[in-house]
């Protein structure tokens, strides 16, 4: 027990030395090998705690598994990355309850401690909630199925029914020792998956990175409960971290969108805009200098020396971080301070503009957050906005019952002047009209940003 347990000690020690050095983009590569040589630590001591002789087949599916990982970090793209997180969330709470329910099997008949059933109904649960709701985020966010929030009528009171169910379930399996757990455990694990499948039904495009956020946590706290089941403290120690890593993640953007977690679960949609709504916006958004056309982009291009470049989703989708390198290069190159403006919900997974600015090469000292970036706006001679609506909205801080009403936003409309490279002016997932189309400091290039952004940079470059 006690080599056990300073087995887990160092080897949960190095998963947070690991995340550790991934704070700095200096540092990521390091804490990433860091990372996976614990894991690797973590299933050489499985071997070796079990002692097990014949492990043949094991190294076999760990050989398929490690073959399928290395394909898919040589072929999945960044575009895809928020599809490749929810994917090995799912996975990783599938492989929690399997784990458990073999234990399960493997103790039937036995006089297992209370414990025992508790925990193991537990992770079985959370593991196949996680597995489902997970399947739906990667068919939503690579556009397969569910598109679209869907909803339907009583959601609320299916979804939380199937919640209680599923818990009532979990503490009769236990009450009873497991007696009934060839009855009680199916059933648990069908409720569970329809409960994750409900879950993130009704999550649209903007939330999901709040969502996937959770499902990782779920899928650490599955994986710690498993441990308590089946006594594996590395288990314990990992999954708790992850567990609670991912709900201080979740926590915080939630916070940053001024939404609980539950009306991002419950999929508040926006009602129809009233008239007295859309006048109380531009009131709140008057001009602040003559009206501004396509024309006047290459002089005030020229002349900007202080830049604040706001990515969004819409950078994501057209491929155009290598393209805003490139202008960002132009900008510094005639003598111009560049930064970027990153919202904590921007894209759809935690980080999602960092990892694609880190992609080519973005300085990260170059990289602010929401709080000390927003007052330098006012200082800035250029906001460019490239594929970010939401997150840019006066809308937020005026009109309300919308999903971004006093949600805090970057303040893009402070600057001297603001070029938006969207393609095209429809709201983005609120469905709230983006007002700061409608200012005259603002020149709005519609169209695809690979395309529209090499042009500012040819503008910025002519003479």
């Amino acid at each position: 027990m006690a080599v056990s347990l300073v087995a887990a000690v160092l080897i949960v020690g190095l998963f947070i030395v690991g995340i550790r050095l991934m704070q700095s983009p200096t540092s990521a590569l390091w804490g990433n090998r860091l990372g996976s040589t614990a894991m690797l630590l973590a299933l050489i001591w499985a071997f070796v705690s079990t002692g097990w002789a014949d492990i043949g087949f094991v190294l076999v599916y760990i050989g398929i598994g490690t073959a399928i990982g290395l394909l898919l970090a040589q072929s999945v793209k960044m575009i895809h990355m928020p599809q490749t997180v929810a994917l090995l969330n799912g996975l990783g709470g599938a492989a929690s309850a399997l784990v458990v329910w073999a234990a399960v099997i493997g103790y039937a008949g036995e006089d297992a401690a209370l414990i025992f059933w508790g925990t193991s109904g537990l992770a079985v649960g959370v593991g196949a909630l996680t597995f489902s709701g997970s399947v739906v985020a990667v068919l939503k966010l690579q556009g397969v199925a569910f598109r679209k929030p869907v909803q339907f009528p009583g959601y609320g009171h299916i979804f939380r029914a199937t919640l209680a169910a599923a818990a009532v379930i979990t503490v009769l399996n236990a009450a009873m020792l497991g007696s009934m757990y060839g009855v009680l455990v199916p059933l648990l694990v069908l409720l569970c998956l329809l409960g994750g499948f409900l879950m993130t039904l009704r999550i649209g495009g903007a939330d999901m990175p709040i969502v996937i956020s959770l499902l990782n946590s779920f899928s650490g706290i599955a994986a710690a409960v498993a441990g308590l089941a089946v006594e594996n403290f590395v288990l314990v120690g990992a999954g708790s971290l992850v567990g609670v890593a991912g709900l201080v993640l979740t926590r915080i953007m939630c916070q940053a969108m001024n939404r609980s977690l539950l009306a991002v679960l419950t999929g508040f949609t926006p009602g129809a805009h009233t008239q007295e709504q859309k006048a109380e916006q531009e009131i709140a958004t008057e001009p602040k200098s003559a009206a501004l056309s396509e024309a006047d982009l290459p002089g005030i291009l020229r002349e900007a020396k202080r830049v604040i470049i706001v990515p969004g989703y819409g950078m994501a989708v057209s491929h155009a971080q290598d393209a805003v390198r490139q202008l960002t290069n132009a900008f510094e190159k005639n003598g111009a301070e560049v930064k970027f403006a990153m919202h904590p919900v921007a894209g759809r997974m935690p980080g999602h503009m960092y990892v694609l600015l880190a992609e080519v090469g973005i300085d990260y000292d170059k990289l602010m957050d929401l709080k000390p970036i927003n007052p330098q706006f006012a200082h800035a001679d250029v906001a460019l906005i490239v594929g970010a609506c939401d997150v840019v909205n006066p809308a937020a801080n005026a009109a309300e019952d919308t999903p971004i009403s006093g949600m805090p936003i970057l303040n893009a409309g402070e600057a001297k002047n603001v070029v938006v490279c969207n393609l095209d002016e429809k709201p983005g997932y609120s469905g709230v009209d983006n007002t700061l189309y409608d200012q005259d400091h603002v020149i709005t290039v519609w169209g695809d940003a690979s395309e529209t952004v090499p042009r500012l940079t040819e503008m910025l470059a002519s003479t």
